[in-house]
């Protein structure tokens, strides 16, 4: 089935969506918003999915026009959001960006840092930051929404948890990463708000695009209309599984936790980046220093999973770039 969740709460509205995203339905009288539904996911599943059968037939009231400016994130917070770095390619290219050694068992032992969950944006909504100088990049991902992990689960029984599919923009604020990578503490000012595509997927919407953990799917991603790059999910070295284990290796995961897979990235320098920081480094390597800046207040970023076919199935991130209110006094100017 595919959901969303329309703006209007704190935690939103929760709507079925139909298949080919042109019309929803509330999911009243089965759970009010996203996070009760993943909280109580053996119950409100099965009634979800015949609202959602309903809804392809056309025989459910109250059907109006989908429309992703109405949406929130499909989880507009929630209990943890951590990260991966699943495509090795690009870790080993921010090795380079970033100048620092090479981090240990990377091969073999998944890299995640946890990040802010108390305030993700939805598909279309501004992007506020607060200086250009920071290095403002974007990072195309996707992701998992998982249902009660148990602490110490393997990775095969891992994948079991998976309940919901996500694709993401990871901003970062490339600035601030050096400094806060070698403090040993971790990300904080380097990385935003995230955001989200505005629908949420169960993995059998994928049918075979959703295969060993991974979302096979290309990321076109566009920056100010120009084509930046459309690389394949198929290439995560770890895949879903894998990452929930190590996330829940030394404690329980609630209900509602987001996993990502970090930058979509390919060996073939043909298919482009995600970011923007992948793409200077390729600069640097192959012409011995960087061209592309990064990104600029008023600049768009829209990011859109396809299958073969050309359809959309989690709908399109369309984000811009703009001046947060309180640095346009002089506040948090560097």
């Amino acid at each position: 089935m595919r959901l969303a969740t329309l703006r209007g709460r704190r935690d939103g509205i929760l709507l079925v969506v139909s298949h080919d995203l042109c019309h929803a339905v509330k999911a009243t009288g089965i759970a009010d918003t996203m996070l009760e539904a993943i909280e109580a996911w053996p119950d409100v599943a099965p009634r979800l999915q015949s609202r959602y059968d309903e809804l392809n037939d056309g025989h459910v009231a109250d059907v109006f026009a989908f429309d992703p400016a109405d949406c929130a994130a499909p989880l507009p917070r929630s209990p943890q959001w951590c990260d991966g770095s699943a495509f090795l390619n690009h870790g080993r290219l921010m090795e380079r960006a970033f100048n620092t050694p090479p981090i240990p068992e990377f091969d073999t032992v998944p890299v995640m840092y946890q990040g802010a969950s108390d305030d993700f944006l939805g598909p279309t909504e501004d992007v506020p930051l607060p200086d250009e100088h920071d290095g403002i990049d974007f990072e195309g991902e996707f992701g998992v929404v998982v249902d009660a992990v148990p602490m110490g689960v393997s990775a095969q029984d891992a994948i079991k948890h998976v309940r919901l599919v996500v694709q993401i923009n990871d901003w970062s604020l490339r600035g601030f990463g050096p400094r806060e990578m070698k403090s040993g503490f971790g990300f904080l000012q380097a990385k935003p708000s995230t955001s989200f595509a505005p629908v949420a997927l169960t993995p059998d919407e994928l049918g075979d695009e959703w295969r060993d953990g991974r979302v096979h799917l290309r990321l076109h991603v566009e920056w100010n209309g120009q084509w930046f790059g459309h690389p394949s999910g198929a290439e995560m070295n770890f895949g879903f599984g894998e990452l929930i284990a190590h996330a829940a290796r030394t404690r329980r995961l609630s209900a509602g936790t987001i996993i990502g897979s970090g930058t979509v990235s390919n060996v073939e320098r043909a298919a482009g980046s995600a970011c923007i920081a992948e793409r200077r480094v390729i600069e640097i390597v192959d012409e011995g220093q960087a061209r592309t800046a990064f990104m600029r207040f008023g600049d768009r970023v829209t990011m859109t999973a396809r299958d073969e076919d050309g359809a959309m199935p989690f709908g399109t991130i369309d984000q811009r770039v703009v001046r947060a209110a309180h640095a346009a006094n002089g506040e948090g100017q560097r």
